[in-house]
């Protein structure tokens, strides 16, 4: 059966705001039981998961922001926009809500890149994951395939390519990082467009593609924790994407010792949007063995 989507302008109504270091962030928070945290990806915002926030509120406390200089929390204009301050800011949101005990993490894209920040604090004793499983993302700098307007957002003149990024703009990019039968609507194109150009959002986009050459620098870092195995990890992956697709998903397996993958076959590099019952499916499969394997320690 497929999953029933919240509507854009449903979802903007059962938003919160906190601020972080003197920027205001948008949240969302539902449910009860285990921490959730969703980490949204690039250049969208926490909407992305939409399609999965019922089902998994019915079972989690379920979280989510906008991440600064994303969707329809604050984009300040001069920001120096780092991976590393994002998780931080995750770190502020659960400390904002309280939230005490480990925490699992769904992340996507640039959330990837953040979920595995937090993964390495986890292991440097300065934040507490339960589990982690990453859609289609760039895990690895060797096998991220940059699109075009990435190569410009990221050259010299890559603050004109912003300011002239456009809803066209992201109809070209998003046609070719979908699978061939999962493009968005007309609608949902206008809603993720509505969520990058709130807050005059094209004028900062070339700072927030700076998380590019930032994950070369932490790439190693990021790797070792990332082999280390004791927090159980997932990629649940759409294998079309030519940006993360089955080519990552085959380096992960190299990299990664007893490697936990999935993938999708038909979907790009929105799997949450559009193979939401799939990613739905194999997560709850994921948290349901990690579940029994718990049992079985507690009472070895």
């Amino acid at each position: 059966m497929p999953l029933a989507e919240i509507p854009l302008s449903v979802w903007r109504t059962r938003g919160q705001s906190f601020l972080f270091r003197g920027q205001t962030i948008r949240y969302w928070v539902a449910g009860q039981g285990e921490p959730l945290l969703l980490i949204h990806g690039f250049p969208t915002a926490s909407w992305d998961w939409h399609y999965l926030w019922q089902p998994l509120t019915q079972r989690y406390r379920v979280i989510a922001c906008d991440m600064l200089g994303f969707g329809d929390s604050s984009k300040p204009q001069d920001h120096d926009y780092r991976l590393l301050e994002q998780a931080d800011l995750q770190q502020a949101l659960l400390e904002h809500l309280r939230v005490e005990q480990a925490v699992h993490v769904l992340a996507h894209d640039y959330g990837d890149s953040v979920a595995q920040e937090l993964l390495a604090r986890h292991y440097e004793g300065t934040f507490a994951m339960a589990s982690c499983v990453f859609l289609n993302g760039g895990l690895f700098p060797e096998t991220h395939r940059k699109l075009l307007v990435q190569k410009l957002l990221l050259s010299p003149l890559g603050w004109l390519v912003g300011r002239m990024f456009s809803r066209e703009h992201l109809v070209k990019s998003f046609t070719k990082i979908f699978g061939p039968d999962t493009r968005p609507s007309e609608s949902e194109l206008d809603d993720f467009w509505s969520l990058i150009e709130t807050n005059q959002g094209p004028r900062i986009i070339h700072r927030l593609i700076n998380y590019i050459p930032e994950r070369i620098v932490q790439r190693d870092r990021w790797l070792a924790a990332m082999r280390r195995g004791d927090v159980p990890m997932r990629v649940i992956d759409g294998a079309v994407d030519p940006i993360s697709g089955a080519h990552m998903v085959e380096r992960y397996r190299e990299l990664i010792p007893n490697a936990d993958t999935v993938l999708l076959q038909g979907i790009g590099h929105y799997p949450q949007t559009e193979a939401p019952a799939l990613v739905l499916e194999h997560y709850l499969g994921f948290r349901a063995a990690l579940d029994v394997q718990n049992r079985v320690l507690a009472y070895s």
